[in-house]
């Protein structure tokens, strides 16, 4: 009963999405998608979240400079800067590699740069997560990737480029909307919802069960935390939280 409701109900989604499926089939939507919609949307959902989150992120920036390189630097890569949201709690004079796969993005970067001159922005690179070749071995003191691996191709090849680019005693900071308990309402909806929503938004996937892939990799410490941010009628209230050390 429980994989009909959600069959139908996910059919019900597509019929209210119709315009936008009918302009996917055409070729239309992904390129109106990228340069226009998920630009504009993102920023508008990050002023939302970044009320919502910004204790949280607090808290979970805190200890950054802890992870100074010896020689006195500390050298950021963030991956999917977007709109540069996270900016405002990066360390005064660290220096940042700013990447994203969309290069869309660029006005609401650039106020986000002009409202936070405290940071040295080193490059931005057009990169996709999995595929950090422009970045040398070992280079960065830690990696920054909020709200992205819902989106990424392959959660587990991002990693592996995260642990390559990082420096030994490096970080790995994430903050990423997840699946719900499996038992519960949020999931069933999470399920409705997943395919219209991975198509009007730019491949953001709802049932990551990212923390999996976290404990997994190859960090030698792992302080991850489940959490709930406030974001009523939205499907992607469940988080987690956390950093992980090459």
């Amino acid at each position: 009963m429980t994989e009909a409701s959600i069959l139908f109900l996910r059919a019900c989604l597509a019929l209210l999405a119709m315009p936008i499926y009918l302009l996917s089939f055409l070729g239309i939507w992904e390129p109106f998608c990228k340069k226009i919609f998920f630009p504009f949307f993102l920023e508008k959902i990050c002023a939302i979240h970044e009320r919502k989150a910004k204790k949280q992120k607090q808290e979970l920036f805190r200890n950054l400079p802890d992870f100074t390189s010896p020689s006195g630097e500390l050298r950021l890569l963030e991956i999917g800067t977007g709109n540069g949201a996270n900016f405002q709690f990066y360390p005064p004079g660290c220096k940042v590699t700013c990447t994203d796969i969309n290069p869309n993005f660029q006005q609401g970067l650039l106020r986000s740069m002009n409202k936070n001159q405290h940071v040295h922005y080193e490059q931005f690179l057009v990169a996709a997560g999995e595929d950090l070749r422009q970045v040398p071995s070992g280079s960065v003191d830690a990696v920054i990737c909020t709200l992205v691996l819902c989106s990424v191709h392959s959660v587990n090849d991002t990693l592996k480029e995260v642990l390559r680019v990082l420096r030994p005693g490096g970080a790995f900071y994430f903050l990423e909307h997840v699946a719900a308990d499996r038992s519960s309402w949020k999931y069933f909806w999470q399920q409705i919802c997943y395919p219209t929503w991975k198509l009007v938004f730019a491949g953001c996937c709802l049932t990551r069960e990212i923390w999996k892939n976290l404990e997994q990799a190859n960090f030698s410490e792992l302080s991850l935390q489940h959490t709930s941010i406030a974001l009523p009628w939205t499907p992607i209230q469940p988080h987690i939280i956390g950093f992980a050390v090459k």
